[in-house]
């Protein structure tokens, strides 16, 4: 049985990453993809899988984990549906992953590999354009019926074709021809065209559900049907918008696969919903849940204090990763005709302090984005590469000059800049586009005021527009920002009813199809697609299209630096900052292995291997109050 810790020590190095959501973080070194890179029980790219088949168990769990005990987990502050693949409302936390599984499932301390969770056999055809799965036999729904081909191809079917599914399928997954049931057992996915990452995706995508779950409802009417999945959890009780329960199923199929031993070792797991991150935080320290992942960096410096922390009863940990971690930003909505004009998006970006901000607000704990492959090797840098420059070419009359120069560099306001320096050159640029001041504000020739929103979800970031709305004052500009109810929020995001919003993008080592649902111009006017600046740039879709494509990394790294220095040249969004590290508090109750996985997310890698110590391991059962 391998050594642990009692909890996590303190400064922990991860020698050797993004919630259980649809939201991939792939992490991989690419160099060419061959039959060799595709056996019959696993997925890996360029390189041998690193365990063997019918391995025991991965090395960063413990496999004799005891079970037992109720986690206790912050959900993200509201639901209204159970359906996790709806695109109407927001989705309950848990139910894609604890209840609902895929094909395959990825290991965290390799590159980019999966192995078979719902299929135990996949191979490639030698043309690339079809890959063929065998359902495990074994493999059977949480109501004792086993899992078959019709479930697969009914669940691709429907995640395809019904239209009140969430887009990021369709976007995904879109090269996908059609599944064909060719035994009661094998299945195969028919591509349009040969697709480098389709394996990959679709392994790691595609939820399977019974067909029988649905029935005769439209796939819309099951908003709020108890879900029935093949996962490790049973939903056992729901207080909407409030809470969830889920039990651990104790007839689950997978539990001695190699891929699940020594896995989900709670037997309950309660997610509670807080709608404000100050409350939530509260509530943490009241012992109303177990377990916190920190995201602001204010609360990390000032809020996690008191008697529970001074006598160690909460630790306090920062986990380093080794996460690809994208870009985050204001994002400018360029459907608007205030941000159609890069002039006025670049003064935009100049009016932005992040030295201020970092040392006043952040208290120095994160480094500036200056890429959209922030912290890889794909991002761009220096003068541009002969590779990079052809690539570009084709595009050069309608492309900005600094796509061709050396690769951006953030405005600062470290000395010998300042901040008035940036702002100085934003009011050029202001006033190339049309824009004068007169009359107590920034106003175009018809006598228009500069004015426009900014939606926040999250209360806290309102301390951050508030420094931003004040460097943008001093050029006339009003920015007026109000954080709105969660449903609300994302109801704008989805149907692009915004003028600007804080999101991110984050990354991975492969970027391929998931990227064209962010920037490719088809997706730019599709409702719940990530295109959220309105991105319509003929080279952006060339690269895009070739990225997917390709199975050569230097190939890769020449599309995404190429891609970078294009979407840098056209400030779709004011780039913020990231953090290398995972900032955690939990209650001083679990254990997990010593050996920690090389890419994870802080949540998913605690529900997914920890385990609870003797004295919390007596679950709780009363109902959900």
């Amino acid at each position: 049985m391998p050594t642990h810790h009692s909890h996590a020590p303190k400064g922990h190095t991860i020698t050797n990453y993004t919630s259980l959501s649809l939201c991939f973080l792939l992490f991989f070194s690419l160099s060419f993809i061959s039959k060799s890179a595709f056996s019959d029980y696993a997925i890996a790219y360029g390189y041998t899988p690193k365990y063997p088949k019918n391995f025991s168990h991965f090395d960063y769990v413990n496999p004799d984990a005891p079970k037992g005990g109720r986690l206790d987990l912050n959900g993200s502050r509201t639901f209204d549906r159970l359906n996790p693949f709806l695109l109407k409302g927001v989705a309950a936390d848990g139910i894609d992953g604890l209840i609902f599984e895929t094909l395959m499932e990825q290991s965290l301390d390799e590159p980019y590999t999966f192995y078979g969770l719902l299929a135990d056999d996949i191979t490639l055809a030698d043309d690339g354009l079809s890959v063929t799965y065998h359902i495990n036999p074994s493999a059977t729904f949480s109501n004792g019926t086993p899992v078959t081909v019709e479930d697969v191809k009914f669940s691709f079917d429907t995640l395809m074709q019904d239209k009140h599914v969430h887009p990021a399928y369709k976007i995904t997954l879109g090269n996908i021809a059609e599944a064909v049931i060719l035994d009661p057992q094998t299945v195969r996915f028919n591509f349009k065209e040969k697709n480098a990452k389709l394996p990959m995706l679709l392994s790691s995508y595609l939820s399977v559900f019974p067909k029988h779950w649905v029935g005769d409802l439209k796939f819309k009417d099951t908003a709020m049907k108890i879900p029935i999945g093949s996962g490790p959890y049973l939903l056992d009780s729901y207080d909407m918008g409030k809470q969830l329960k889920f039990k651990r199923n104790p007839a689950y199929w997978g539990a001695e696969l190699g891929v699940r031993k020594g896995m989900f070792n709670f037997d309950e797991v309660v997610y509670k919903y807080f709608r404000d991150s100050t409350i939530a935080l509260e509530a943490l320290k009241a012992g109303e849940y177990d377990f916190r992942h920190e995201y602001n960096s204010k609360m990390w410096a000032r809020d996690y204090s008191g008697r529970v922390f001074k006598n160690n009863e909460i630790l306090k940990d920062n986990i380093p990763h080794q996460n690809s971690v994208g870009i985050q930003g204001f994002i400018l909505n360029t459907r608007k005709p205030l941000f159609s004009d890069k002039r006025v998006r670049e003064a935009l970006v100049l009016t932005y302090d992040f030295e201020w901000a970092n040392r006043m607000l952040f208290y120095n704990q994160y480094q500036r984005n200056n890429s959209y492959f922030s912290n890889t090797e794909l991002a761009a840098n220096g003068a541009i590469s002969k590779d990079e420059e052809k690539l570009l070419e084709p595009f050069k009359e309608s492309l900005q000059p600094e796509a061709f120069g050396d690769a951006w560099i953030p405005p600062t306001t470290k000395a010998p800049s300042s901040l008035r320096k940036n702002l100085k050159k934003a009011i050029d640029l202001l006033n190339e586009a049309g824009w004068k001041y007169k009359d107590g504000a920034l106003r175009n020739s018809t006598g228009q005021a500069f004015r426009f929103d900014l939606v926040l979800s999250q209360k806290a970031f309102e301390r951050i527009a508030a420094s931003y709305a004040r460097n943008l004052k001093k050029l006339g500009i009003t920015m007026d920002y109000r954080t709105v109810d969660f449903a609300l929020y994302k109801s704008k995001v989805e149907s692009k009813d915004f003028d600007m919003i804080v999101s991110s993008y984050p990354q991975s080592q492969v970027p391929g199809n998931e990227l064209i649902g962010r920037w490719h111009s088809k997706t730019a006017d599709v409702d719940g697609s990530a295109n959220y600046p309105g991105i319509k740039n003929p080279a952006i879709d060339s690269l895009l299209e070739q990225l997917s494509v390709t199975t050569d990394r230097d190939e890769v790294i020449s599309l995404t630096r190429a891609m970078d220095r294009v979407l840098l040249s056209e400030f779709y969004l004011v780039p913020h900052w990231y953090i290398s590290t995972h900032r955690i508090a939990y209650w001083d109750k679990f254990e997990f292995p010593d050996t920690l996985p090389i890419f994870f997310s802080a949540e998913g890698w605690m529900l997914s291997t920890w385990w609870f110590k003797p004295e919390y391991r007596t679950s709780d059962s009363a109902l959900i109050q």
